[in-house]
C-alpha cells in the first residue's frame, strides 16, 4: 500500500495538472482565435477596432458598432439588475418569513433555467410591444429632446436588449447574493441589534459590509452572462451595425453578429473578420472581468489603516 506521503504527492500532482490544464486551455483558445483571424488582423490592423464600416460587399470590416452595442447593452442590464437583485436577496434573507422566502427564491432561480431562445421569442412577441408602448413612448414624449431618448420608439433596440439581459442575469446575481448574505455570521446581526440598531441599520452597517465582496463576485458573473448572451439579444436588439446616441435605436452586438453571419462568411477575409470579433469578445470579457476583480480587491482590502473585514 502507498504511504500517506505518497498519496499526498500524487494528489498534489493531479491537482496541479488539473489547474495547468485550465490555463493551457485558455491559451489554446487565444492562440486558435488569433491564428484564424490573422488574415483580418494583417489587412485591417487596429482600424478594425476603430472603424464603423461593416460591408461584406465591398470587403470593409470594422467592429466598433458591435463593441459599442455589447458594452452599452451590458451596462444597461447591470444598471437595472444589480439594485433589483440585491434588494430581492436582502428581502429573502433578512425580511421575508421562511414560508414566503422559499417559494419566491425558487421562482427567481427558476428564471435562470429558461433557455435564452425562449427569452428571445417572449421578447419579440410580448416584451418589445410592451417596451414600445409603455416605456419608450412616455420617455420619448417627456425626454425626447435629449439625444439619449431621441428617435422613433420602435420597441426593438438597445433598451430592449438591455432590459432582456437584466431579466436574464437577475436570478444569477440574486442567487449568489442570497447565499452570501445568508452566510454572514449571526453574531454580526446580534451585535448590531444589541447596540440598539434598527433592522435597516443592521442590514446597512453589519450585513452588507460583510457580504459586499461576495455580492460583487455575483455581479461579475452576471456581467459575464450579459456580455456573452447571443440568441435573446439577437432577436430584440435590431441587428443594425450602427452607433447611435439613442438607446431607442437598433444596434448590434459581437455575439449576435457571430451567430447571424458566420454561416454566410464564404470569403476568407469575411470569415477571418468574424473570428476576430470572437477574439475581441473574448478580450472584452477578459478586460471587464479583470477590472471588476481589481475593484473587488480594492474594496476588500479596505481603507489604509482601517480594519479589514
Amino acid at each position: 500500500m502507498l504511504s500517506a506521503s505518497w498519496v499526498d504527492r500524487i494528489f498534489k500532482v493531479i491537482t496541479l495538472l488539473a489547474a495547468s490544464a485550465v490555463v493551457a486551455l485558455l491559451f489554446a483558445i487565444i492562440i486558435k482565435l488569433y491564428t484564424q483571424s490573422s488574415f483580418s488582423i494583417d489587412k485591417f490592423g487596429f482600424s478594425f477596432i476603430t472603424s464603423t464600416d461593416w460591408n461584406p460587399v465591398t470587403g470593409e470590416y470594422g467592429a466598433l458598432p458591435f463593441i459599442f452595442g455589447t458594452v452599452v447593452s451590458s451596462f444597461i442590464a447591470i444598471l437595472i439588475a444589480v439594485p433589483i437583485s440585491v434588494g430581492v436577496a436582502i428581502f429573502l434573507t433578512e425580511i421575508a418569513p421562511r414560508w414566503l422566502s422559499t417559494p419566491i427564491g425558487f421562482l427567481v432561480e427558476l428564471l435562470a433555467a429558461i433557455p435564452s431562445v425562449i427569452y428571445g421569442l417572449w421578447g419579440i412577441f410580448i416584451f418589445v410591444p410592451f417596451v414600445r408602448n409603455y416605456i419608450q413612448m412616455p420617455l420619448h414624449d417627456v425626454l425626447g429632446w435629449m439625444p439619449l431618448f431621441s428617435g422613433p420608439p420602435l420597441g426593438i433596440g438597445m433598451l430592449a436588449a438591455g432590459l432582456i439581459l437584466a431579466i436574464m442575469i437577475i436570478p444569477i446575481i440574486t442567487a449568489i447574493s442570497k447565499d452570501i448574505i445568508s452566510s454572514v455570521p449571526i453574531l454580526q446581526r446580534e451585535g448590531a441589534l444589541a447596540l440598539g440598531a434598527t433592522k435597516w441599520e443592521t442590514i446597512k452597517y453589519a450585513v452588507l459590509p460583510y457580504a459586499k465582496t461576495g455580492i460583487l463576485g455575483g455581479i461579475i458573473l452576471g456581467l459575464g452572462r450579459a456580455i456573452g448572451e447571443t440568441m435573446a439579444v439577437t432577436m430584440v436588439i435590431g441587428n443594425r451595425a450602427e452607433i447611435s446616441s439613442s438607446i431607442f435605436a437598433p444596434a448590434h452586438s459581437m455575439a449576435a453578429v457571430i451567430a447571424n453571419e458566420f454561416t454566410e462568411a464564404t470569403e476568407d477575409v469575411y470569415l477571418s473578420a468574424i473570428i476576430e470579433i470572437g477574439l475581441l469578445l473574448f478580450l472584452v470579457t477578459f478586460v471587464l472581468n479583470g477590472l471588476a476583480r481589481f475593484f473587488i480587491w480594492s474594496v476588500a482590502r479596505g481603507p489604509r489603516g482601517g480594519i479589514r473585514q
